[in-house]
């Protein structure tokens, strides 16, 4: 079995297991492989489920896919994921 690759996560803050291949093609996948670990990359995922339910985004639009790369951006290398407003973890 391979050994993990290991990254110094720039959300978390430290060094952990890193996905395994880019998310996306292109400069910000390569750059989430190389800077991104596995945890926050989920964490990423359960946060753009929220984005995608609260706002009711058609993931067979292609407008989705632009929604996609401009929220892992933001959430990565911007200010980070912020909640819609009217977004209530009870819901």
């Amino acid at each position: 079995m391979a050994e993990e690759r290991i990254v110094h996560c720039v959300k978390l803050g430290k060094d952990l297991p890193g996905i395994a291949k880019p998310p996306v093609p292109g400069e910000l996948g390569q750059m989430i492989y190389e800077k991104v670990s596995k945890e926050a990359f989920k964490n990423f995922m359960d946060y753009f489920k929220i984005i995608v339910n609260e706002y009711r985004i058609d993931l067979t639009s292609p407008e989705s896919d632009k929604i996609f790369i401009d929220q892992m951006k933001e959430y990565f290398f911007g200010k980070g994921g912020e909640m819609p407003e009217q977004f209530s973890p009870g819901k």
